[in-house]
């Protein structure tokens, strides 16, 4: 479907790297295969909390998908690390808008089940970028 890459602008041309945080390892392959459809460069994977925090104190993504229910964990330390450094999320959930924590009920929700086109759209306004991939 894509044959052209998903250009950050922030950074000139190359695939925009992103981090997944899913706990559900179906959703998570889906996730990945659409995102590397769309041109997409998957930095990390995580099902877990802890270890993705690991993983963002020594590396840059440029946004993140993050699952709203991680199991009896909860995705707020991911979302404030991330706010904290001006790099853009979106969450992921079945659930609408409830369980989005507080502190950032405005940010960008993807409702689960989601088509390929409404993962584009969204992460291309959450990335800035214009024009078709």
């Amino acid at each position: 479907m894509a044959s052209e890459r998903a250009d950050d602008p922030r950074e000139g041309a190359h695939p925009a790297r992103i981090l997944v945080v899913e706990d559900e390892p179906l959703i998570a392959m889906m996730l990945t295969d659409m995102l590397e459809e769309l041109g997409f460069t998957i930095a990390a994977s995580f099902a877990h909390v802890a270890p993705a925090l690991e993983y963002l104190a020594q590396s840059d993504v440029d946004v993140a998908l993050l699952d709203v229910n991680l199991g009896n964990e909860k995705i707020d330390p991911i979302a404030d690390f991330l706010a904290e450094r001006g790099c853009p999320f979106i969450f992921t959930t079945g659930y609408g808008r409830t369980g989005i924590p507080a502190s950032h009920a405005g940010r960008a929700v993807l409702q689960k089940p989601f088509q390929i086109s409404n993962l584009e759209t969204t992460l291309r306004e959450e990335l800035n970028l214009s024009g078709e991939l």
